[in-house]
């Protein structure tokens, strides 16, 4: 009889916490308050340990404490060190962070990865290339030893920088075991999330003449490429952001930016691992945006995607979406399941959902 009691206790036990695990709140607005303000446009922001961010901005890169909001901006633009300004490539829309180190990655020729020790903020300039078509675009870890960065295509194919030591070397991948690219296939230096990475994969994703994903399913020694059904075929058409909640699962949002309104094929995800693609909410709001991330903690039932056309989420899979605020940004990450961090124009905010 004890026995039958304690099953029984176990089995309600479990019950009531897979029914506390599947409450989903429904956040109809946010709160927005500004963090930063400053002549700088920032498209890329990495969170470390929920204390510290680190971003990108087309003068520099700089720090925040995320608790005492004190900030430290390194200009570029305004530094006496630096004689040739011209062809010192000062805008940096790729960021990460590893368990030591804070790198950043300037987007055009030459191309500077910096490596900033977080506890020293000693710089070193770690990767360099110069190159007339170079533009990088993302930065993305793994783990803290292994890390990648994607730009626009080069010699016919995608520009795939590798590190297996933390970010002290990198490696640019030959064209020989990379897809190749079509004429005028790019990338957009958007948001920072033109990858994403899960357990041992990556995706990243392209834009322009053809939009789609590519795949690397071993930490970048082999690839392949797959077709995706978001608009393509204009120069400031296709993928924008990619986000993955599990190995499977993942969502991809674009569009057009010079066409903000447009709302058809412009948002997909997939159920196996990017092989296959289907559209949601086509034709149907929101139109463009330049950044998708998952909500934590709710098993991918809710969806933000973030623009200079504001901030929209789903609630129910992607399958249908409400604006919940105008608040123009560029890129946004969460911090728990109802705060985020978003910069764009002038500014770095702190988002609670609501």
């Amino acid at each position: 009889m004890r026995s039958i009691t304690i099953i029984l206790v176990a089995v309600l036990f479990t019950f009531c916490t897979r029914k506390e695990k599947e409450i989903i709140r429904n956040f109809s607005k946010v709160k927005v308050e500004t963090l930063l303000q400053d002549s700088i446009q920032v498209r890329a922001i990495a969170i470390y340990k929920d204390t510290l961010l680190g971003y990108g901005f087309n003068r520099g890169y700089g720090f925040m404490n995320l608790k005492t909001h004190k900030n430290v901006m390194i200009d570029f633009a305004m530094s006496d060190t630096i004689k040739d300004r011209k062809n010192w490539a000062t805008e940096y829309r790729a960021v990460a962070f590893t368990e030591n180190s804070f790198l950043c990655l300037g987007i055009g020729s030459p191309a500077r990865l910096r490596s900033i020790d977080l506890k020293s903020r000693e710089e070193r300039i770690v990767y360099t290339e110069t190159h007339e078509k170079i533009f990088y675009n993302a930065l993305a870890f793994w783990d803290s030893n292994e890390g990648i960065a994607m730009g626009d295509p080069v010699d016919g194919c995608m520009s795939i920088l590798i590190t297996r030591d933390g970010g002290d070397t990198w490696k640019k991948l030959s064209c020989d075991v990379l897809p190749k690219t079509i004429e005028k296939e790019a990338a957009f230096a958007a948001s920072n999330t033109n990858i994403a990475v899960k357990g041992d994969k990556a995706w990243v994703v392209s834009g322009g003449a053809k939009s789609r994903v590519f795949y690397t399913a071993d930490r970048g020694k082999t690839w392949k490429v797959f077709t995706t059904p978001i608009v393509e075929g204009q120069e400031t058409t296709g993928i924008y952001s990619i986000a993955f909640r599990t190995e499977n699962d993942g969502t991809i949002f674009g569009g057009d930016y010079l066409s903000p309104d447009g709302n058809r094929s412009n948002k997909a995800m997939t159920k196996d691992g990017g092989k296959t693609w289907q559209l949601i909410a086509d034709t149907t709001e929101p139109g463009y945006k330049s950044c998708v991330q998952y909500i934590p903690n709710s098993n991918g039932r809710q969806i933000v995607a973030a623009g200079f056309t504001g901030i929209s989420i789903s609630n129910d899979y992607g399958q249908t979406w409400k604006e919940i605020s105008k608040e123009k940004f560029y890129t946004i990450r969460f911090l728990n399941d109802t705060t985020a961090i978003a910069a764009g124009s002038k500014r770095i905010a702190k988002v609670t959902f609501q």
